[in-house]
This record gives structure tokens, C-alpha cells and sequence, in this order.
């Protein structure tokens, strides 16, 4: 899917707040998967183009960010945060229930293309581990069926 007039209107608007074009990379890459759910290698490409860098610079910086996803995921993202406070306030097991429910594996997106899981080194939300997020927002404390009720929600 080539880029929109609008997309590139945007990603020009980004670059102008940088004294490098490059310097706006990471918003861009997120400006085109809000539209397309993932940033594909033609989408990669094209934006590459417009900040003056390498599609290999540019997919350096998207595979590092562990919220830019080059390969196409569900409507909802679920990220289940691993680090070590998580881990030990049972993240293992919300993961081992998510597969059971969702019936995916890690990267897996269910059949309806609802959700994809993911597992994520860390949410940054330690104090409240083990924690979750789906799609932007952050779910703490989780348990089984806090997440079950959470995942309700997203349609």
C-alpha cells in the first residue's frame, strides 16, 4: 500500500520539528501503523524516502522500537510484560492463560483477527505488576479474570 497525500502531508510536518529528517522516524513509523495496523516494507520504503535514509536505517529503528510491528497483527495488541517483577508476580501464568483463551501462541493472532499476543521485556509499571496492555492502554495488578473482564471491552 503506497502512502497517502495525507500520511506524507503529516510526516513532513514531523520532519520540520527536527534538523534531521530522521530525527522524526519513530513518529512517522507510528503515524502509518495507526492507519494500517503495521508498517509494511513498500510503507517502510516510502517514509524512508521522505526522512532521507536507508530502508535497512530506517527498519534498524523500527525493529528496536518494540512498538513498531512489521509484520500485520490483530485489531487489539496484547502485550504481556516479562521482566523480572512481573515474572515473579506470576506473568507466566496470565500468558499461559491468554494462549489457552485466545488459542494463539506467542506472535499468534486469533482466528477473527481480534487480538495478537505479544510477550515485551517491560511496561515500566513494576509497582503495579503484573501488568498488561492492550493496544494503548495499561492494565496493572492483573489476574485471570481481571483480564478476561479487561479484554471484554475491546471489540
Amino acid at each position: 500500500m503506497a502512502l497517502t497525500d495525507q500520511q506524507i502531508a503529516e510526516i513532513t510536518r514531523l520532519t520540520s520539528h527536527y534538523r534531521q529528517k530522521s530525527g522524526a522516524a519513530v513518529e512517522a513509523l507510528k503515524m502509518v501503523q495507526r492507519t494500517s495496523r503495521w508498517v509494511s516494507d513498500e510503507d517502510l520504503g516510502a517514509v524512508a524516502s521522505l526522512l532521507d535514509m536507508s530502508p535497512d536505517s530506517l527498519d534498524g529503528v523500527a525493529t528496536f522500537h518494540n512498538l513498531i510491528y512489521r509484520q500485520p497483527v490483530g485489531r487489539h495488541v496484547i502485550l504481556v510484560c516479562d521482566s523480572v517483577s512481573c515474572w515473579i508476580m506470576g506473568c507466566r501464568l496470565l500468558g499461559d492463560h491468554l494462549r489457552r483463551q485466545l488459542e494463539v501462541q506467542w506472535g499468534g493472532t486469533t482466528a477473527d483477527d481480534r487480538f495478537t499476543l505479544l510477550p515485551v521485556v517491560c511496561l515500566g509499571a513494576c509497582d503495579h505488576a503484573p501488568t498488561v496492555m492492550v493496544d494503548e492502554d495499561l492494565h496493572g495488578e492483573v489476574t485471570p479474570a481481571k483480564l478476561d473482564q479487561a479484554l471484554e471491552g475491546y471489540r
